[in-house]
């Protein structure tokens, strides 16, 4: 009965409590602050995507290089060379293959260069390090005065000086010799050595005449016959139409450079299948209900401009397209290569693939057109670059909506917490101020 009265009853004010208001917050959320991170999640999620068909989009643009006019770093796939050589007399190098004369050519080597080299008499390691104290050195009218300077002191200034190098080498178990070189190969950077310290340090035999004892390698130029041209350089090595020859040996070398294509319909296929990747992975998200992709017109706009400039018509005449050398459509959409009708445009008709491909400066080809379009994709304002700023933007929008939502929910139930500790406080004095009625009621039913 006393539990009854309006509803009041002991401890009514505990369910004012905390849990109480993280309930009620919890359930507001769902409502209030959750559906900006779903969508968050889902922008996430777009952002792989995105990311996806970005790395495919470099894929293909990789892909085509080899079929650009101003192909950067290498060749196009046209303008590739092969080598076959024989003989080890030289080795064989091309900064710029496209430089490259087709055809045979032939090296003999009958001299290498080299340095000019000197060592001193022999002395011990107790003469090493005590002053040489022999008068002047002179090498290629450069002085060096040897008063109180070690071996060691004597060779970093001669290696100080231009064209020439010193050092102290051990020859023997307690035997050093003072070794001076060239710093460079050829007869023009040959050593003249004398002076009072040279004669005793052995390097000449009164001065002036050369130690032939101590004259240990002569400074030569190198020698050779190019295709029946005679060199006669100071350096091993020569570059001949852009053929990099550098001379290890005497003796005769051949390389036979020629044009190669046996790579272009594998790079032509590696093109197909990164178009047909990229092709189909925007097609799985622009056709996908569930796909997290916002705006699916974009991206179809990647592929769009990329088939805008694939079936076009090139060549000087307007007259080639790829559907002439072998390129066909598949019925998924995609590409496929009909290598036999490709590899004899390339053996019959390189002209017209380059045509088609490469173009000129004037009139830019298949290739060249596409490379220039994949590029710009990224540059500002460019489809990929304005979908990642927006993506960046819509979801900094969407986290600056968040933290408000979040900061007028707890503002809410900061509020409310306190409200109800107020409630709580009046909740409490009633039931206080009711206890003594109970009593009396109570005491009034219990004389019955």
């Amino acid at each position: 009965m006393a539990e009854g009265i309006l509803g009041l009853g002991s401890g009514q004010a505990s369910a004012l409590n905390s849990d109480l208001i993280e309930k009620l917050k919890t359930a507001e959320r769902k409502s209030t602050v959750e559906p900006y991170e779903t969508k968050l999640e889902n922008i996430t999620t777009e952002k792989e995507v995105f990311a996806n068909i970005e790395t495919k989009v470099s894929e293909l643009l990789e892909a085509i290089k080899p079929f650009d006019l101003f192909v950067s770093g290498g060749v196009t796939a046209f303008e590739q060379k092969s080598a076959t050589t024989s003989g080890d007399s030289v080795t064989f190098d091309a900064a710029d293959v496209k430089s490259l004369n087709k055809g045979f050519t032939s090296v003999e080597v009958t001299q290498l260069a080299q340095k000019d080299v000197y060592q001193s008499n022999t002395f011990t390691a107790a003469t090493k390090d005590t002053a040489i104290n022999q008068g002047d050195l002179i090498i290629n009218g450069q002085t060096f005065d040897t008063t109180n300077k070690t071996y060691e002191q004597l060779a970093t200034e001669i290696t100080a000086k231009t064209g020439m190098n010193a050092a102290v080498e051990q020859v023997g178990s307690d035997s050093y010799r003072l070794v001076i070189k060239s710093e460079d190969t050829g007869i023009d950077n040959k050593l003249t050595i004398s002076g009072a310290a040279s004669q005793a340090l052995g390097y000449t035999t009164d001065g002036t005449v050369i130690n032939s004892a101590n004259h240990i390698l002569e400074a030569k130029n190198l020698i050779a016959k190019v295709d029946g041209v005679t060199y006669d350089v100071a350096l091993n090595n020569i570059t001949v139409d852009g053929l990099k020859i550098t001379a290890n040996k005497e003796g005769t070398s051949t390389i036979n450079v020629v044009e190669d294509t046996t790579q272009v319909e594998t790079q032509m296929q590696n093109f197909i299948t990164k178009y047909n990747e990229l092709v189909a992975l925007v097609d799985s998200e622009a056709y996908n209900a569930d796909s997290k992709i916002a705006d699916k017109s974009a991206i179809r706009d990647i592929v769009n401009q990329i088939k805008t400039k694939l079936f076009g018509s090139y060549g000087e005449n307007g007259d080639k397209s790829v559907f002439n050398f072998g390129i066909e459509l598949a019925k998924d959409g995609g590409l496929s290569l009909d290598s036999t009708k490709f590899n004899k445009a390339v053996q019959e008709d390189i002209i017209g693939l380059k045509d088609l491909f490469l173009g000129s400066a004037e009139n830019k080809g298949l290739g060249t057109l596409l490379k220039e379009t994949l590029d710009e994709m990224k540059f500002s304002g460019g489809v990929l670059n304005t979908y990642e700023t927006s993506m960046t933007s819509r979801e900094k929008t969407l986290n600056d909506e968040k933290d408000k939502a979040e900061e007028a929910l707890n503002k809410k139930y900061e509020l409310l917490a306190s409200q109800f500790s107020s409630y709580g406080a009046i909740i409490n004095q009633m039931e206080a101020s009711f206890s003594g009625l109970k009593m009396l009621i109570q005491q009034s039913t219990s004389g019955n």
